[in-house]
């Protein structure tokens, strides 16, 4: 008998927040669910909903998409829907607006009976009374990895506990009572400050965790055991990992797209695993300094490189050019490639002569990475929890982190160098990439994360 016809069919709401980070992973549960025969609906706002890719025509039928136009806030700039296209101190204002949608999600909710479900972020605090009232059951969605959720601990201890100044946050906190190193450098701790709206990110998270049914992440048991075991005793209630989501591989086989041509010829000319990829996601910010610092501390490595450069959010044309030093890409035209914009990041990080990653420490980067194999070179972005992945990533052995300042984060191209040779030839990276080699078989395994979202898929049956 078939498993999926002999069960209920759920109407599930899915509500991420609106980072394309949030928006992609929920996605790619939402074709899950979909698949299993229940109904999704879809919501965000249209330009994130037109920037999806196509679905699978099978699933059409079972997930809508419910376009939700996001309100007017003095200082969020006209047509912007997302934390990319900002830089992080507007980001509060996005924030404010996203909170208005709470009238047009209640109006959709209230014609829409059906749905007696919804998988949420962190960020709707004000989600919890309306589901009540509603009587639809909550599951939160946490696109952060388990040691992260560990790392910020009881609901209470989120809420304003004992951690009060941002020295508190760099130290382990003794509820992770096994040997790691997870904890915040102090100059990330400041800097998150920046993104925050009067509604603080703690207090959003720990009101959603608070009213949940079952809080779910994108990890797994076979990589973090200690983390989702602390996560348990913490909240007192089903905390189901779904897995790590490993995109699928076709994103990379598919053919025609000319930036990649010339790219893969260039790559075809290297040797194995000589190449270093870096690129710092799509919402992390350097300063002009650091960045030129960043620059010479590519080039003094001496290895062949492909640099992802992207303009950062409402800057002028001129001073994004102004990013890079004057001179550098045409010193650095034999030994790499400079690319402004897009580039493929999946299909480079699966071309053999690409060794490793330079990453700000995004938790879908961390995973397409170790999802192919390749170490890391840590660089973790100043917000959210990057700097914590970092840690994870370097007591995990399978990246070393570029050495900064603990109080300013300010770091020398020596050192830049330094990091990107031990991750890539040094013998004393050898282990390292050895160990991430093998993470292969946990980040990269399909059939894994398939499991995963299956005993999802049955906890949520069951609730």
């Amino acid at each position: 008998m078939d498993y999926s016809s002999s069960r209920k069919q759920l109407h599930i709401a899915m509500f991420p927040w609106l980072a394309y980070g949030h928006i992609a992973p929920y996605l790619q549960v939402a074709m899950f669910l979909a698949q299993k025969n229940h109904h999704l609906y879809y919501v965000s706002t249209p330009k994130n909903i037109s920037r999806l890719p196509q679905l699978p025509p099978t699933l059409c039928s079972n997930i809508t998409f419910i376009p939700l136009s996001l309100p007017h806030v003095d200082g969020l700039p006209p047509g912007v829907e997302s934390t990319s296209e900002l830089p992080i101190h507007k980001v509060p204002y996005l924030k404010k607006s996203f909170d208005k949608l709470e009238t047009q999600l209640t109006e959709f909710l209230e014609r829409s009976p059906q749905i007696k479900l919804i998988i949420h972020d962190f960020a709707p605090h004000w989600l919890p009374p309306m589901a009540n009232q509603l009587r639809i059951n909550l599951v939160c969605f946490s696109i952060v990895n388990a040691s992260s959720n560990a790392f910020f601990g009881y609901p209470s201890e989120i809420l304003g506990g004992s951690r009060k100044s941002p020295e508190d946050f760099t130290v382990v906190p003794t509820w992770m009572d096994y040997p790691n190193n997870i904890a915040f450098k102090l100059h990330e701790t400041v800097s998150h400050k920046e993104c925050e709206d009067i509604v603080s990110d703690f207090e959003r998270y720990a009101t959603v965790l608070l009213n949940c049914k079952i809080l779910t992440l994108r990890t797994c048991y076979e990589f973090e055991p200690e983390a989702l075991r602390v996560l348990s005793k913490i909240h007192q209630k089903p905390i189901v990992p779904l897995g790590l989501l490993p995109p699928p591989l076709t994103s990379v086989d598919d053919k025609g797209d000319e930036n990649w041509e010339a790219l893969k010829k260039w790559l075809d000319s290297k040797q194995e695993k000589s190449v270093f990829y870096v690129a710092l996601g799509s919402e992390v910010s350097l300063s002009q300094e650091s960045m030129h610092e960043l620059a010479f501390g590519i080039e003094k490595s001496g290895l062949p490189f492909i640099w992802v450069v992207r303009k950062p959010p409402l800057v002028e044309e001129q001073f994004a050019e102004d990013m890079i030093p004057p001179e550098f890409e045409e010193r650095v035209s034999k030994q790499g490639m400079v690319l402004r914009g897009w580039a493929p990041q999946l299909r480079i990080l699966a071309h053999s002569s690409v060794g490793g990653f330079l990453t700000h420490c995004g938790w879908s980067s961390v995973i397409e990475s170790l999802g192919l194999g390749k170490p890391l070179i840590l660089f973790p972005g100043g917000s959210a929890d990057l700097g914590l992945i970092a840690r994870l990533m370097h007591w995990k052995k399978v990246g070393f982190e570029v050495e900064r300042n603990d109080v300013d984060g300010s770091f020398k191209s020596d050192l830049v160098a330094a990091c990107i040779k031990r991750v890539m030839v040094d013998p004393e990276g050898e282990q390292l990439r050895a160990n991430a080699l093998a993470m292969k078989e946990i980040f990269g395994n399909v059939e894994l994360s398939n499991k995963c979202l299956d005993e999802f898929t049955q906890s949520i049956e069951n609730i």
